[in-house]
């Protein structure tokens, strides 16, 4: 597994983990693809209080090395109650240490001073290791660094795909300049981009097919293959995991990365849903974009 550096503090970390937002309601089955994850080295599993997963995280990992990181809610941004979620979190995951501790969204209604002075709290105690945030803008980040005393940011989790780059316009330059590490969920897009009758997966698929791989391998590849960033597709089950750990394992060409960010720059400015409504409406320009795309794959000698 390829690793990452994890901001400025010089530990590596798996450029690809497991994310645990929405697992469903089988637990046992969660359970056992987290474990199945860590065995094929995807020894990085985010987790939040916010998404009621914690205590079967700590099922999963209990008794191996892996790197955990959670969340506290907005809700929970004041000091007393940053460090009375935090020790909520370490009994359910049944860690004494959380790796990365992230602020999961801002909250303006809490002065991020109060709330980061917890944070550095909770290191000095050892109680985590790292300061995290998730969903910050370059403005919240700056406010929120400049807040600390001897700590840094040192991860900024954002939804980041194929058809989701808003965060290129500005936030991507921002934390590849200041050394924050971008932290990619939703990196399939929720699953929208397998969608069987969506023009967006046939042309990863034709990618795919040049390398030997999936839909889902390409767009996880593409994801990781920029600077600075590591992703965190949802360990949802055995299948997943498994076929999601093989998105490293290769490498896509400097002309797939072009082809494929030019076919997708319209979602820098569209969502998904309102792209695949331009399509559905029939819209000769994207139809053209994908016609194009196709003719340039069969072109193209497989690797």
């Amino acid at each position: 597994m390829r690793l990452v550096e994890l901001g400025k503090t010089g530990e590596r970390i798996p450029a690809l983990g497991m994310g645990t937002w929405k697992l469903g309601s089988d637990h046992g089955t969660a359970i056992e693809s987290i474990k199945e994850g860590l065995k094929l080295d995807m020894r990085f599993v985010d987790t939040a209080e916010m998404y009621h997963t914690e205590d079967i995280v700590g099922q999963a990992i209990k008794g191996e090395e892996v790197f955990i990181a959670t969340k506290v809610s907005p809700e929970h941004f004041r000091y007393e109650e940053v460090k009375a979620s935090c020790n909520a979190s370490l009994k359910r995951l049944g860690v004494k240490q959380i790796d990365l501790y992230q602020l999961h969204w801002p909250n303006r209604r809490v002065p991020i001073s109060e709330t980061m002075k917890a944070m550095e709290e909770l290191v000095k105690e050892g109680k985590i290791r790292h300061i995290g945030v998730s969903n910050f803008s370059v403005e919240d980040i700056n406010e929120a660094n400049a807040c600390l005393k001897k700590n840094e940011i040192a991860s900024n989790q954002v939804q980041y795909s194929l058809t989701a780059r808003e965060i290129e316009k500005e936030l991507a330059k921002f934390c590849k300049k200041e050394k924050i590490t971008v932290i990619a969920y939703s990196p399939l897009a929720r699953g929208g981009l397998l969608e069987r009758r969506h023009e967006a997966t046939d042309v990863l698929k034709m990618v795919g097919e040049r390398h030997g791989k999936s839909a889902a391998q390409v767009a996880l590849n593409w994801v990781v293959s920029k600077d600075n960033t590591v992703a965190i597709p949802k360990a949802g089950n055995l299948e997943h995991v498994r076929e999601n750990a093989k998105a490293l394992d290769f490498m896509l060409e400097r002309k797939d990365i072009k082809d494929l960010e030019d076919f997708f720059s319209d979602y820098v400015s569209r969502t998904f849903v309102e792209f695949g409504k331009e399509i559905a409406k029939g819209n000769s320009a994207f139809l053209g974009k994908l016609v194009s795309f196709r003719e340039r794959m069969r072109q193209k000698p497989k690797s």
